[in-house]
Parts: structure tokens; sequence; C-alpha cells
């Protein structure tokens, strides 16, 4: 089956392109939670921002923490590395959104090093909760190390089908393509995902007995980079034929962009995509006639705020 490809796509912004002062959090989101999970005092959910994420609550990732809040959840920060005294202390769910590898002239791939690895695993295995969240190159590469302690394969690359003449890297799964979890079910039909989007993310492989929250198929491919995201669009653009195009610059993709499981006693979410649980907006300077580009929360037409709220109710023991 062919899930529905919808959107803006990377090889467009590629040819316009973004600066980091020009994609930001939506000032003008607001979460609506009709009814919360938690009246008060509810779980105490920890933000990673010791590891170079722009996912910050100060920045893209503020209106997640927004909605979070809106649904009873103490929110707070973690701005140092995960082996600091408390930083796993105290708290029901740890979120990690995009960590970036480091720039200390280390040649380090992993955002994390073995000992901060080895304490988080050691955490989720004695009854924590982790959501895991990298999308697109480079992001993936800094993740690869603390996936795959979990038992997570990333892909590493800029995921995408075929829409059209070039690819599109935003991408609509329908409920076929979600899984029977707690997660897609809700609480009850209120809370029932019938829709996801991402907007530009990687493909993941989980661990024997992982859920597969969000399928991919087999008309979804990956590049390594978005300069090859670049080339494939333009040559498609010529018209060649995308078999042959996919078949020089591309590969298969993982079976997932979302995953679900339990690690010992814990607890683990992780995604290929980040912007499907904020609201971000891209501007264009250099175009004034253009208006800003919503992505997120604040795109409509999906469950996405649904199944972030249902994430966050798995993780926190909500739900079953």
């Amino acid at each position: 089956m062919r899930w529905l490809v919808l959107g803006i796509t990377a090889a467009a912004l590629a040819t316009a392109p973004v600066r980091a002062q020009d994609q930001m959090a939506d000032p003008d989101w607001r979460p609506r939670v009709a009814a919360p999970a938690y009246a008060a005092n509810g779980p105490r959910l920890r933000i990673d921002q010791g590891h170079g994420s722009v996912q910050t609550i100060e920045g893209r990732y503020a209106p997640f923490a927004a909605l979070a809040r809106a649904d009873g959840y103490v929110v707070d920060v973690a701005r140092g590395l995960l082996t600091a005294p408390g930083t796993l202390d105290g708290i029901d769910v740890l979120v990690i959104s995009n960590p970036a590898s480091p720039r200390d002239g280390s040649g380090r791939i992993s955002a994390f090093d073995g000992a901060e690895i080895e304490a988080l695993a050691g955490w989720v295995e004695a009854g924590g909760s982790l959501l895991l969240v990298a999308d697109h190159a480079p992001h993936g590469a800094a993740a690869q190390a603390l996936a795959a302690r979990f038992g997570v394969e990333m892909g590493q690359g800029y995921l995408f089908q075929v829409a059209g003449r070039g690819p599109s890297t935003n991408l609509t799964y329908p409920r076929a393509a979600l899984a029977d979890h707690p997660i897609i079910d809700g609480r009850g039909p209120s809370e029932a995902v019938k829709l996801v989007r991402t907007f530009t993310g990687q493909s993941l492989k989980g661990p024997p007995g992982s859920t597969i929250l969000i399928a991919t198929d087999a008309q979804s491919h990956e590049v390594a980079d978005l300069a090859t995201l670049q080339r494939l669009n333009d040559r498609l653009a010529a018209g060649e034929p995308p078999e042959t195009v996919i078949a020089e610059l591309a590969r298969p993709a993982l079976p997932a962009q979302g995953l679900a499981f339990a690690f010992g006693r814990g607890r683990v979410v992780v995604l290929g995509e980040a912007g499907m649980l904020t609201a971000q907006i891209v501007r264009f300077p250099d175009d004034r006639d253009r208006a800003p580009q919503r992505f997120g929360l604040n795109a409509g037409g999906h469950d996405d705020q649904q199944f972030a709220l249902n994430a966050l109710h798995w993780l926190s023991r909500l739900l079953p």
C-alpha cells in the first residue's frame, strides 16, 4: 500500500536555503487540551538540553513543552551530562530530541559518551521512560550509539517518497499504517489516532518484540544527505525514470518512523521525526511575498497532537 505524500519537500527548501534564524517555534500556536490527563502534580517530564539540540523549551520545542504542561505534566530541563548528579533523579519521562555531535574537537559523532549511554540504559531498565527523537541527517548519526543500546537502528538520512516529479519528505500515514497499540488507540474513541503526518525525518528499525507505531512501505526510500536529495530532485525534475534515479541514489527505507517497546521495567518510544511533536514556522526573508510555512502541530489535517499526548500517556503509565 502507498501512503499519501503531502507538503513542501526538503528539496524545495534546499533550492531556497533556510537559515537557522528563519526556522522557529510558532509564537501564535497555543495548545488546546479539552480534558487534561492530570489536574495537578502530574508526572515530571525532563527535556534534555545538554547535547546541542535546538529543540529547547525556550526555542523550537516551546510548543511541545506547552502541550505537555497543558495536559498536566511538570516540565523541566537537564542542561548537563546524563551522568551529572540528579539528572535522572525524580523524573518519570526523559525526552531527548535531535541531539547533535559535540563540537569539542574530539571528532566524536555520538552526542553521548559511553558512560551516559550506560547510565540512561540502566535508568530505563529500572523503570524509567524515554522518548528519543532524532530526525533527518545529521541527527540520526548523533543519536545512533544511544539508540543501538536499546536495539534500535536508525536510517541516518532523509526519508522520502516520490510525489509527481520530485521527492517529498513530508509524509502522511493513514490508520492502515499505524499500529494496534495504546498510543494509537488512546483511552477511548475520542483519543484514537487516525492519521499522522511527519515533516522530514529518517526511518527506523526496532529490536525484536518492538511495536512499529508508524510503518513505512515499499514506496519509502532514504538518501544519505541533503545534497543527495537535491541531486535526486534535479534528476526527477529533468524527467529521468524514478526507478533508475532511486536505484542509483537511494536505499529502501527501514520499516518504521515510530517505535514503542519495553526495556526491562521501563518503556521507550523512538520517533524518526521531531517536528510532529511541536509547532514551527519557516520564514523566507529573501522572498517577502512568500507566506511563512507552518509545519507540525500548527499545520492541521492530522492527529499529531493526540499522538504526542498518547505517547506521553503511555510513557507515564496512564495507558497500559
